[in-house]
């Protein structure tokens, strides 16, 4: 059997394939409550034969949002819906993980098709926070440096919300720590200025992540895995960069992460990246073999076989794929049929099989 569909499993969780959906962020939540879109739009990648279907970048708290449109799960009143597509999700014989997230500097603007602009007084702006008083580009407001206070609080944020996603039925935990958004300032020298003990030396800019890993496994079950997702580099000099990324997995399996998933980028402003197919494997594949940590592989993956040779040549454990499942939800079953591989469909559906050869 190809490596995409062979299971894998992760404490006591076994995925049916390796093929598993990205958080997308949908912009379409009010208040954070998760709604019928979201329900449609998960429901079908699980239908389409993932194993492993992600919610998108959910706030642990209001101001943590990247817009208005943001999903949430700070209050007990956002777990119903939740539960919903949780259900749903799990009736296809996949199985529901929930980011976590909190935008840091990047909070606080309108959804991609109204602009994405930072909003204005006029729109319903509210104060951004970040570790250090750095706009994440010229002109737009200035987020308010946070206080060992305001650090503790949204480290109890992140620990409510993991309680919160138990009850609506989660059993993977995926921690955002990428793409410029809160954690990945504390990370990087080039956003955190800080000159306390989340400031500074390595390991003072990784403490925030690491006081929110273990404040989520300590109320997280045993039995359920938590991943990271990281920019493993910034693409600027004097910014976080690959071997920090390495160094960080290291920690980070020592703490109860069991996958990191390898993206890259976000954190700074008008940078060159190398974009093309696969471009990001790399990350996942020299934190793999490192640290011999499972980890999982992101960016412009789009055909069978390139997801596939990901996983055959041991460059990665699993493949998140994001906009390819935009394109098409039932990718896995497409990418089953090219490899020659028979798989389960809903009953529903089965009429439509064609049969591999």
């Amino acid at each position: 059997m190809p490596g995409l569909f062979s299971p894998i499993k992760i404490r006591s969780l076994e995925f049916k394939n390796r093929i598993f959906v990205s958080p997308m962020c949908q912009y379409s939540s009010t208040d954070g409550f998760a709604n019928n879109w979201h329900l449609v739009h998960l429901g079908s990648r699980a239908v389409g034969g993932a194993a492993l279907v992600v919610v998108e970048a959910t706030a642990v708290n209001p101001e943590g949002r990247i817009s208005p449109g943001d999903m949430g799960i700070w209050k007990d009143e956002h777990i119903d819906f939740l539960k919903q597509i949780t259900t749903f999700i799990e009736q296809q014989d996949a199985i529901a993980g929930i980011q976590l997230a909190h935008a840091g500097r990047k909070a606080s603007h309108q959804s991609p098709w109204q602009g994405g602009k930072a909003l204005t007084a006029e729109n319903g702006v509210w104060q951004t926070v970040a570790p250090s008083p750095l706009a994440f580009t010229e002109g737009e407001p200035i987020p308010k440096e946070l206080s060992l206070d305001a650090i503790k609080q949204i480290v109890n944020d992140f620990k409510e919300a993991a309680i919160r996603a138990q009850k609506a039925g989660f059993k993977v935990i995926e921690i955002h720590g990428a793409h410029g958004y809160l954690i990945n300032e504390f990370l990087s020298p080039l956003s955190n200025k800080r000159t306390d003990d989340y400031g500074g030396s390595f390991e003072n800019r990784i403490r925030f992540l690491l006081e929110i890993v273990k404040g989520i496994r300590s109320v997280w079950p045993e039995e359920y895995p938590l991943f990271v997702r990281i920019s493993a580099t910034d693409w600027a000099e004097g910014g976080w960069a690959e071997d920090d990324s390495i160094k960080l997995a290291g920690v980070l399996k020592a703490n109860g992460v069991d996958l990191v998933d390898c993206s890259s980028g976000g954190n700074v402003a008008h940078v060159k990246v190398p974009v093309k197919p696969l471009y990001q494997v790399p990350f996942a594949e020299g934190i793999k073999k490192s640290v011999e940590i499972l980890t999982g592989a992101v960016g412009l993956i789009t055909t069978a076989k390139e997801a596939n040779d990901v996983i055959e040549e041991n460059k990665a454990d699993v493949v998140f794929l994001a906009r390819e499942l935009l394109r098409d939800p039932y990718f896995p079953r497409r990418a089953a049929f090219e490899l020659g591989i028979d798989i389960k469909w809903p009953v529903q559906y089965e009429r439509a099989k064609r049969k591999v050869s």
